[in-house]
């Protein structure tokens, strides 16, 4: 009786099929790396080439105490829109109405405070449960009537506007008080002795740098954990050290002049607060859900109508939001307030890598694309450059921003 023996052979493959080297080279892993998370941390390079590019370029005034200070102040209300805008493309769909409902919810607010002297945290809670309706009134015509975003949205655009003309007569209405002021061009208390940093903000920055390691070294173990193939080391080890590098330099910019400003605790908490929500929440995984396969989702369980109806929402109240602290830094409240910002903040949602099909993005992308859109704006001031050419070089931004999305996809699908 024969028997049939198989044999396998022993020769070891080739580079490059089956089994990796276990010998390759580390750049050539850290290239590697590189090249499979060029989406997530291309505009975090660019960021800062373009940081670096304008620091030459003004002969250091970029990264003065200073000028951080008014960069984040000058672009809060911008990122705060890109925050919600995210989350709204992030669902597959667009938002065209924040500029005006910024600007009908500072006027809103200005009759409130100037007019019927409502006290100011009384007219804050008050307009940003107007937002909230805004939202809710928007999201209900999208997800239950079933009415396309752009067209809802666009016809927001048009109706908070005139409301905004109808409620401030078309003229410009303040002072706000005090205190609104404060939360919008205000900074931190100093506290402790005296030296030459402020103490509060040194203390945050390192409160900053040890929640960011801690993040990205849990977040490591969680791919692990999960069996996902996370960054080699070498590349991680970059990444962190980038972070905090960035975060200390940040903070003694920061803390070498005024401290921390005000409204920048507010933008990390929003930044904290919607990334947990957006990474870890049940709702924010039916965010990527539906707008990466809404099909998909309805077939899961997702209760998509629901989900929509909540991030135009969460929209609205952003948006009101964005509008008290504009019309509290500028201290007055103007029909003509938020004009072209819905603009401004789907820029930076694209430019920190948002996708036009949804279902990707993240609240960080958000910020730093506002980041490029506010350094650009900064930089571009600073060295003379006329508006006419700002526009030209924002819209070249843009456009490579989406054109490197389109090329990043036809790759992947290569």
């Amino acid at each position: 009786m024969s028997t049939d023996v198989s044999t396998k052979s022993t020769t070891p493959a080739p580079p490059g099929r089956g089994a990796p080297s276990t010998g390759a080279p580390l750049a050539r892993v850290l290239l590697d790396g590189v090249r499979r998370n060029m989406r997530q941390y291309g505009m975090l390079f660019a960021l800062a080439l373009i940081v670096l590019l304008f620091q030459i370029w003004t002969g250091g005034d970029l990264l003065l105490p200073r000028n951080v200070s008014n960069l984040v102040l000058q672009n809060s209300y911008i990122l705060i829109l890109a925050i919600g805008m995210m989350i709204v493309i992030i669902s597959g769909h667009i938002d065209l109405s924040v500029g005006s409902l910024m600007a009908l919810v500072g006027g809103i607010g200005a009759v409130l405070m100037v007019q019927h002297h409502v006290a100011w945290p009384v007219a804050v809670l008050l307009t940003l449960l107007l937002g909230a309706v805004a939202g809710a009134l928007q999201g209900f015509f999208i997800a239950y009537v079933g009415i396309p975003s752009f067209i809802v949205t666009l016809a927001g655009m048009l109706l908070f506007r005139g409301l905004t003309e109808i409620f401030l007569k078309g003229q410009t209405l303040g002072p706000f008080p005090d205190g609104l002021q404060k939360v919008a061009n205000g900074f931190l208390p100093e506290v402790g002795p005296e030296t030459n940093y402020h103490n509060g903000t040194l203390l945050l920055g390192l409160g900053l740098v040890a929640y960011v390691v801690f993040q990205e070294v849990r977040d490591r173990r969680r791919q692990r954990a999960f069996a996902l193939e996370p960054l080699p080391t070498g590349l991680f080890a970059l990444k962190l050290t980038a972070l905090v590098a960035a975060v200390v330099v940040t903070t003694l910019l920061l803390a070498s002049y005024k401290g921390a400003p005000v409204v920048l605790l507010i933008l990390a908490a929003l930044l904290v607060g919607f990334g947990y929500v957006m990474r870890n929440a049940v709702i924010g995984r039916h965010v990527y859900a539906i707008g990466g396969n809404l099909p998909a989702a309805k077939l899961s369980g997702v209760k998509d109508k629901k989900v929509t109806f909540a991030v135009f929402l969460n929209m609205g109240m952003l948006a009101a939001l964005a509008g008290l602290v504009f019309a509290a830094r500028f201290n007055a409240a103007s029909p003509k307030a938020g004009v072209n910002f819905e603009l401004e903040a789907i820029a930076a949602a694209f430019i920190g890598g948002a996708s036009m099909s949804g279902g990707v993005g993240t609240v960080l992308g958000a910020i730093i694309g506002g980041l490029v859109l506010g350094v650009l704006n900064n930089g571009m001031n600073l060295v003379g450059v006329g508006t006419d050419w700002q526009q030209v070089i924002k819209g070249l931004v843009l456009l490579a921003a989406v054109g490197f999305d389109v090329w990043n996809k036809r790759r992947a699908g290569a």
